[in-house]
């Protein structure tokens, strides 16, 4: 086993807690994708995912693992191109304020993440949120200077589950693929890790995927990244 230096991070329901932060952000979303109309705005946070019977989004769901360019194909399925993009613009400028500025860290997050960073792990962030709201979110979280680099769906050609933001954080950091972690609560971080070669996917049930769905791609699930530095650790000593 190569030896994991650095390792990336999904951020809502990895760093963030998803619902916290996002629930009310997508009803706000939704209201203003059905101009106020109530009714439409539900059946639109059900098709992207949303269980109102829990209240909370479903695992992989549109909403909980997607990008702002998937909710409007999926909320406006005719706008015209020109349309479409301002939409997207719309989107990307309410989940980067609305997003960054209502962050909730999960617990022990800010401890894990220094814990790692002061071991020398390069760290970085792979989001299907956009380039500025990963930003704005790791400064909210007061985390921003622990990071090499965030990247969004906004920020490479293919986002998730394509493994272009891995080859941007091998080119950016000199690692190889073998040697970094792909950290995430959703299928297509995971995924992304096995399409970009990671040298380990390490699923996370502190956001909307379950032990369940995940275990079948994950080389490890955690509870979550409070538990990454000592995971690590351990797997040091094992192949020492």
């Amino acid at each position: 086993m190569a030896d994991i230096k650095g390792i990336l991070f999904d951020k809502d329901g990895t760093l963030v807690d998803f619902n916290a932060t996002w629930l009310g952000i997508a009803d706000f979303m939704a209201m203003d994708a059905a101009e106020g109309d109530r009714w439409k705005a539900d059946r639109l946070l059900a098709a992207a995912g949303f269980d109102f019977v829990n209240k909370r989004f479903k695992p992989d769901s549109i909403f909980a693992s997607g990008s702002n360019m998937d909710v409007v194909e999926l909320w406006f399925p005719r706008l015209s191109d020109e349309d479409q993009m301002l939409a997207v613009a719309r989107f990307n400028e309410i989940t980067s304020v609305q997003g960054s500025a209502m962050a909730v860290e999960l617990p022990g997050i800010v401890d894990s993440l220094r814990a790692l960073h002061k071991k020398s792990y390069r760290l970085g962030v792979a989001t299907n949120d956009s380039t500025s709201g990963a930003e704005k979110t790791l400064v909210t979280l007061g985390v921003a200077q622990l990071f090499d680099a965030a990247y969004g769906y906004d920020s490479v050609a293919r986002p998730k589950p394509a493994p272009d933001t891995i080859l941007a954080f091998c080119d950016l950091t000199g690692l190889r693929p073998a040697e970094i972690a792909m950290v995430g609560d959703n299928r297509h971080d995971l995924e992304m890790a096995r399409a970009g070669g990671c040298g380990l996917a390490v699923g996370v049930l502190s956001g909307t995927g379950t032990r369940e769905s995940l275990s079948s791609i994950a080389d490890v699930v955690l509870d979550s990244v409070a538990d990454l530095p000592g995971f690590l650790s351990a797997r040091v000593k094992e192949t020492v």
